[in-house]
């Protein structure tokens, strides 16, 4: 069957080759009956509105946007979600019925969903430090703050930074700032932010941050276990996970924007893990 017979999705990048998401969409699709088709589009970087706007002109019905387009996104959509508002990025857009662009942001209800559905991490109650304060960060900080954790510590190299994210959301909970070296105490949950691990370096933290009794999360992910996982396990932590369950998780959210049908993300997430690990 040609494209003409489905509603036509679409993720935006550059690069944007790598994309897991066409195969997570497919595998939503064909879970839930949903008659649709799902491309990864490379955009150039000074070209990114003349490809969404041809691709919604042509008939498509929602994008995803990745790096190093989320910003952009965000300033193009001409109604945002108040998630998207406060993250200062949007990875999901489509065309509401009065035909205006909506821009929301799917990544923090991800993670949050990630952390406590498929890893059962309470969250609630919890001391939690989150280290970075990048896009990735500020994406994720509403949803985390609206689980009603007893504190959030946002750390980074330049406190600033920080700072300013701290300033930004504390309105919704409880929210400092602090340097990297200057953390203080053990926390109940971490999570990294940053993507130092990829690279298989570590954030500059102090040794006493974590004990057993911790739970540490990666926004990162990869075939093998990323380098914080790894830290966190050598000091005795009991359950340290990446974030393919993040992906898999925004990847749902969008999807239930789109089509009204949220799809089973557990055999979802299973199935790129497989496919990772094979490559």
């Amino acid at each position: 069957m040609s494209d003409a017979t489905h509603d036509r999705y679409a993720v935006i990048g550059n690069p944007v080759g790598h994309s897991r998401s066409p195969a997570i969409h497919a595998a939503f699709a064909e879970q839930t009956g949903q008659s649709m088709t799902y491309k990864a589009l490379s955009a150039p970087l000074d070209g990114f509105r003349d490809v969404v706007s041809s691709f919604f002109q042509t008939g498509g019905k929602g994008l995803n946007i990745t790096v190093p387009f989320k910003l952009e996104a965000w300033q193009m959509a001409e109604r945002r979600t108040e998630r998207a508002e406060l993250a200062g990025a949007v990875n999901t857009l489509w065309r509401s019925d009065d035909g205006c662009l909506w821009g929301d942001t799917t990544d923090g209800i991800g993670m949050v969903t990630d952390i406590a559905s498929n890893h059962n991490i309470t969250i609630t109650g919890k001391r939690v430090l989150v280290l970075g304060a990048g896009g990735a960060v500020r994406g994720v900080l509403q949803p985390l703050l609206e689980q009603n954790p007893s504190s959030v510590v946002v750390a980074n190299r330049t406190l600033s930074k920080a700072e300013t994210l701290a300033d930004l959301f504390r309105a919704i909970g409880p929210i400092t700032a602090s340097g990297l070296e200057t953390l203080d105490g053990i926390f109940d949950l971490v999570i990294n932010g940053t993507s130092a691990s990829l690279q298989g370096d570590l954030p500059p933290i102090p040794e006493g941050i974590i004990s057993p009794d911790s739970r540490v999360y990666d926004m990162m992910y990869g075939a093998e276990k990323t380098a914080f996982m790894q830290w966190a396990e050598s000091r005795g932590v009991a359950l340290a996970v990446d974030g393919l369950g993040m992906l898999v998780e925004q990847a749902a959210e969008s999807f239930a924007i789109w089509r009204d049908v949220r799809p089973e993300t557990g055999p979802v997430i299973r199935q790129v893990r497989t496919a990772m690990v094979a490559a």
